[in-house]
């Protein structure tokens, strides 16, 4: 497992800069549970890295609130399945921290057709209901 992380095409975070630390897991797991470690949390620094731009630094410090990310992952028994979804947890956090901001939505209004085409219809519906009326 140990290796560098690819959280994207042009980011790929080496392994010298992931944190593990891993612990018994709580829950049912029968005879393991006392025995194994299979916990696992992942602490990565985003203020240290080196494998992020400047601006995509700033931008993932600005969208996190935090300068280290911690993910912890229990949910497998096995210590091997819990690395593998601890990373990608990370990696996911990641590349939405990094992402580029969506484009701005451009006000626009309604076409004088598709205004009468409403209205032609609200009053097409009112005429239905006031003809099922009692006269």
């Amino acid at each position: 497992m140990p290796g560098p992380l690819v959280v994207n095409n042009s980011v790929v975070i080496p392994d010298a800069e992931l944190v593990w630390r891993f612990s018994r897991s709580s829950g049912p797991g029968g005879q393991g549970v006392n025995t194994t470690d299979s916990r696992v949390e992942l602490t990565f620094d985003v203020a240290a890295t080196t494998a992020l731009s400047p601006a995509l630094k700033a931008r993932a410090l600005d969208r996190l609130g935090a300068p280290t990310i911690t993910i912890a992952a229990s949910e497998y028994r096995s210590q091997l399945r819990n690395r593998e979804a601890a990373e990608q947890r990370l990696a996911q956090r990641l590349r939405e921290a990094i992402a580029p901001p969506p484009k701005r939505r451009r006000p626009t209004k309604p076409s004088r057709g598709a205004v009468e085409r409403r209205i032609a219809g609200k009053k097409h519906r009112a005429d239905l209901k006031r003809l099922r009326r009692d006269p």
